[in-house]
């Protein structure tokens, strides 16, 4: 491996991750904030391009992470940066949790869309009127997965901006070249 392919993240790579970054970005921005209440109205939310939006993003987003996850575990390898132990923690601890929400953020939105009694609808007109393995699951009614769902959609929006300030910290502050493996 040369110098170079140690250093950087290979071009697959950051092309998921740059591609995870705007997904997530136009489905928090086309995120349909009345949602619930639209569906107590007894509207149709798959009646909006909004929300027809959000939950085709939602779905690739998805697709894109277990993709995603199934390259870094065929991929040869990541940089090694030589974080100083607090730091290299703190990176392990925020992609576990920007991981962990990239598949909550999706199956969260399937158990609000099953627990309203309402359709996953895509662009293209696709409705899926019931997901059978997500409208019995025991943990139905346990929770507002709505209000779980917007929470969550908050704090992986929180955690990423959080994510780009330690990137540009490492870029202006450290110089360590942690920013620069990432960019295409």
């Amino acid at each position: 491996m040369s110098k170079t392919e140690a250093i950087h993240y290979d071009g697959i790579s950051k092309i998921f991750h740059w591609l995870t970054v705007i997904l997530i970005f136009a489905a928090f921005v086309l995120g349909p904030g009345d949602f619930g209440r639209l569906v107590h109205a007894n509207g149709d939310p798959g009646a909006r391009l909004d929300i027809v939006w959000h939950e085709t993003l939602g779905i690739s987003i998805f697709a894109l992470t277990f993709l995603r996850l199934l390259w870094v575990a065929l991929r040869s390898g990541a940089p090694d940066h030589k974080l100083e132990p607090k730091l290299r923690l703190a990176s392990r601890l925020m992609h576990i949790a920007l991981w962990t929400l990239l598949f909550a953020l999706p199956l969260t939105a399937l158990l609000t869309l099953a627990s309203e009694g309402q359709p996953l609808t895509l662009l293209g007109g696709l409705r899926i009127t019931e997901l059978p393995w997500i409208a019995s699951a025991p943990v139905l009614g346990v929770a507002d997965w709505g209000d779980i769902h917007s929470f969550l959609g908050d704090a992986i929006i929180w955690l990423a901006g959080i994510h780009a300030v330690a990137a540009l910290y490492h870029h202006f502050v450290l110089k360590d070249g942690v920013f620069r493996s990432m960019l295409p």
